[in-house]
């Protein structure tokens, strides 16, 4: 008999998201999409724990796929829905808030600039 040892870095049937564990509704299937993206990438971190994966061809990767700006457009588009739902274009609290959301999107870019 002989054994045959998997080369996959995993094998995935189910991810229970986070929209299962609490019951969340209102967003339909969207709210599946954000922990799947969460699960994808604990996988790649998982695997360069172990010792399965390069780092520096899965950072490579990571860079070549836009995974910074695919981030950076949803944090963009949050600020502006924020803003566009305002009532007072001029209210400090949803100013603050779409400002935070900029400037976190900002900030992913330039960390992956540096990269």
């Amino acid at each position: 008999m002989t054994e045959t040892t998997s080369s996959e870095l995993a094998r995935i049937t189910h991810v229970e998201t986070a929209a299962e564990r609490t019951g969340t509704e209102g967003i339909g299937e969207l709210a599946d999409l954000a922990p799947a993206a969460a699960a994808a990438l604990n996988l790649l971190a998982d695997a360069i724990k172990r010792g399965r994966a390069d780092q520096d061809a899965i950072v490579e990767a990571l860079k070549a796929a836009k995974i910074d700006e695919a981030f950076a457009g949803v944090l963009d588009a949050a600020a502006d829905s924020v803003m566009t739902s305002a009532e007072d274009p001029y209210d400090f609290d949803d100013r603050l808030h779409a400002d935070n959301l900029g400037g976190a999107a900002s900030d992913i870019r330039r960390v992956f600039h540096w990269l």
